[in-house]
């Protein structure tokens, strides 16, 4: 299982106690240095079975600069996979990724359902 972060998110840094917390063995990736690539997004775009905009950080200040809330609807899905690859900033996280699920954003809930 693959624990994709950014070390300074505060919301990484929970989700990260929450798996060493219930003892689940996972291999850490910075999402920055090591920043997924087009032909990574898409493979977990289709087995998420999520819709694009939920990879995308929209709360994070590069989404507001590049005024993305206004440019995404208008994109296909390769401009948008593109874009996403670019910059490991642009993707929400943390993300676990795994053959059968990907998990963005960390709720615990859906974690616990999902990983335990």
């Amino acid at each position: 299982m693959l624990f994709i972060e950014y070390p300074k998110c505060s919301t990484c840094k929970k989700a990260k106690k929450w798996l060493d917390e219930h003892k689940i063995e996972y291999t850490n990736r910075h999402i920055v240095e090591d920043n997924p690539t087009y032909e990574e997004l898409k493979k977990w775009y289709k087995i998420s079975g999520l819709p694009l905009k939920k990879f995308f950080n929209t709360s994070g200040i590069l989404y507001r600069e590049m005024n993305l809330k206004d440019k995404l609807p208008n994109m296909s899905e390769v401009e948008q996979l593109r874009l996403l690859s670019s910059n490991g900033m642009l993707i929400k996280r943390p993300l676990i990724v795994n053959d059968e699920e990907i998990l963005i954003g960390f709720k615990e809930d859906k974690w616990a359902e999902a990983l335990l």
